[in-house]
């Protein structure tokens, strides 16, 4: 499936309570904790910084969202910065995080001497791997495409999860299946794709000229 890229703008959600102590949540409906929050809203002010210095208003703009809580949240938290009337948010299954099936609420080093290998120690393979009752990356890079190819017809601000993160940078910009699997996702970042490529931009700093 070809598809044309547009311009996107990237916030994964906030810190939940499995993110701090190091589990896989996946397709699980785990709520943002305080630190979460904190971090949604900075992004928020970050996105109306951003769009603000590139003369863009939010209304040129469709809003998607991944359905689960924590990403609602983000989302709501997100909007709360601006102060003018915005788009209604689409909220769309396909932007669900990737599944890990039976390993959901495991930690990832109990898995990573065996089971499931963690972030950071993986080889090119692991796009490919498919835990129990999950879904390998792949499998969310095809309704990833089907999303874009029936619903981004122009700008879009997403906010979703860190396994999206990777699978945009994958095939928005080529990203190698072994760095893409092991690149860390930020929670407290705004991620700009135009043109083939991204510029990470991290909460609390000034982007001003």
């Amino acid at each position: 499936m070809s598809i044309t890229w547009p311009e996107l703008y990237f916030i994964r959600h906030g810190e939940t309570d499995w993110n701090a102590e190091g589990r896989y949540q996946g397709s699980k409906d785990i709520p943002l904790n305080d630190i979460g929050r904190g971090q949604a809203d900075l992004n928020g002010r970050l996105l109306v910084q951003i769009l603000e210095r590139a003369g863009r208003s939010p209304a040129d703009f469709t809003w998607h969202a991944s359905p689960l809580g924590r990403t609602r949240e983000t989302m709501q938290r997100v909007r709360s910065a601006f102060s003018v009337p915005l788009p209604e948010v689409v909220f769309d299954r396909r932007l669900v995080e990737v599944s890990f099936g039976i390993y959901e609420g495991r930690l990832h080093t109990e898995l990573s001497s065996g089971e499931m290998a963690i972030a950071g120690e993986r080889d090119a393979s692991f796009w490919d791997f498919r835990p129990p009752s999950g879904e390998s990356y792949e499998d969310v890079a095809q309704r990833i495409r089907s999303f874009a190819a029936d619903t981004l017809k122009g700008p879009a601000i997403i906010v979703a999860h860190g396994g999206i993160l990777r699978i945009l940078r994958r095939l928005i910009e080529d990203f190698p299946a072994e760095r893409t699997v092991n690149w860390f996702p930020p929670q407290d970042s705004v991620v700009h794709f135009i043109e083939g490529k991204s510029v990470v931009y991290p909460a609390g700093h000034s982007w001003d000229d």
